[in-house]
């Protein structure tokens, strides 16, 4: 991934009249996040909706109002006291409402791939997480391992500094080999951005090289940082990578209020902290990821 090939595209992406328009108001240019309200006919233009599934968090709840919203959503519990009984309640409520997948941390993938076996519920776990600076060897190695141990899907964090610093061979590299993991069994790759700590322009350059090293999803946050996803974010990033690259929203998203702007604003799936409470239109209060 020559550095020069990522400038001629993000220059492209930022010259193209149709994200002009819908970037900037009058004389003033502003943020995605603003201008998702200032200019719906642009976002409505550009956009590429037609959500395939949710990621969230561990919740409560009795009915499920929307069998097909449960379909979309990845239930997930990444918080690091997490006890094997929490992760068990987990399974049970994938299973009882019949989510798309459990998103874990990494040790739990066997007892998780155990309590789901001959469901419809996939397995999710997270790579090089939280910070994604450990080294390339150790994330294709990460990869390797809950790939046998039964993982079908995985998330992983670029290596930001190196994205910041313009060392773009790295970063395509650093994912490649995570790819080419998870394709050796047919598993899902999701890149996360951490949005939070990126310009926009690094934004579509993360963007750009995730769909170059054959990742599936490019997600915004690990729900760890100082920030989570916005609907400016998940509308740059459905822009950049197209119809053939899944974007996913992580952080923040609380409710289904949320989750539904998110899934306008063009996202495949999205995380939060209550998966139940989401899915039955729950507004009490809900605090994490």
């Amino acid at each position: 991934m020559k550095n020069s090939t990522v400038e001629r595209i993000v220059n492209q992406v930022f010259t193209e009249k149709a994200l002009h328009d819908f970037y900037c108001v009058g004389d003033t240019c502003k943020g995605w996040e603003r201008n998702i309200v200032d200019q719906p006919i642009a976002v409505k233009k550009i956009l590429d909706n037609g959500a395939a599934r949710i990621s969230a968090g561990k919740g409560i709840g009795d009915e499920l109002n929307d069998i097909s919203l449960a379909r979309m959503i990845d239930h997930t519990m990444l918080k690091p006291e997490a006890t094997p009984q929490e992760i068990t309640t987990l399974c049970d409520e994938a299973r009882k409402y019949n989510f798309a997948s459990v998103c874990i941390n990494p040790s739990y993938v066997p007892l998780c791939s155990k309590l789901l076996f001959g469901t419809q519920v996939k397995v999710c776990t997270v790579i090089g997480f939280p910070l994604g600076a450990t080294t390339t060897a150790t994330k294709r190695a990460e990869a390797d391992e809950a790939i046998n141990n039964g993982a079908q899907e995985v998330d992983m964090v670029i290596n930001i500094g190196k994205l910041k610093a313009g060392d773009y061979e790295y970063v395509f590299n650093d994912i490649n080999q995570v790819a080419l993991a998870a394709k050796r069994k047919n598993a899902v790759l999701k890149v996360i951005l951490e949005t939070a700590l990126l310009t926009d322009e690094e934004k579509v350059k993360a963007c750009i090289i995730s769909k170059q090293a054959k990742a599936d999803f490019v997600k915004t946050s690990t729900g760890f940082s100082k920030g989570g996803a916005t609907a400016g974010d998940i509308a740059l990033m459905r822009y950049v990578v197209g119809s053939t690259v899944g974007v996913k929203a992580s952080g923040g998203v609380r409710t289904l209020e949320d989750a539904e702007t998110m899934i306008r604003s063009g996202a495949d799936r999205i995380g939060a902290s209550a998966s139940v409470k989401i899915v039955t239109g729950d507004k009490s209060k809900v605090e994490g990821y």
